[in-house]
């Protein structure tokens, strides 16, 4: 009979337990989250907050462990683009007039890490 491994590639994460953490680690920092789970056709926002005058579209990524990479390099070039783009949904229906950034937060066993200004939009992606 077989018996379970302990691989972590078949361990489940408690994504909601992680982007609940990634807002504790935000209003640490100073940031106020506007929204969570931000959805539209093109895409989902994990958070939108508020960091001063900037308004940042964050991105939450969480591993058991770095074994087999970390989780910032889930963020690959074309889930930037999909976060972008729904960011540009966002800024459309809010009205909203801030600067933006993109940041990720990462969460590797119980590290966690802020990665402020994580990618950029390549035409600006700015509000208006």
């Amino acid at each position: 009979m077989a018996t379970p491994t302990s691989d972590p590639r078949h361990e489940t994460i408690d994504w909601e337990a992680a982007e609940e953490r990634a807002c504790e680690l935000l209003r640490s920092e100073g940031f106020e989250i506007v929204a969570r789970n931000w959805r539209c056709r093109s895409g989902e926002i994990d958070v939108i907050a508020r960091d001063g005058p900037v308004l940042a579209f964050i991105e939450v990524k969480a591993r058991r462990s770095a074994a087999y990479g970390g989780p910032e390099g889930a963020v690959h070039r074309a889930k930037q683009r999909r976060i972008i783009a729904a960011a540009r949904s966002f800024l459309s229906t809010a009205g909203c007039e801030l600067p933006i950034r993109f940041d990720v937060v990462t969460f590797v066993g119980r590290r966690s890490q802020l990665y402020r200004d994580a990618f950029q939009a390549e035409d600006g992606c700015s509000p208006s």
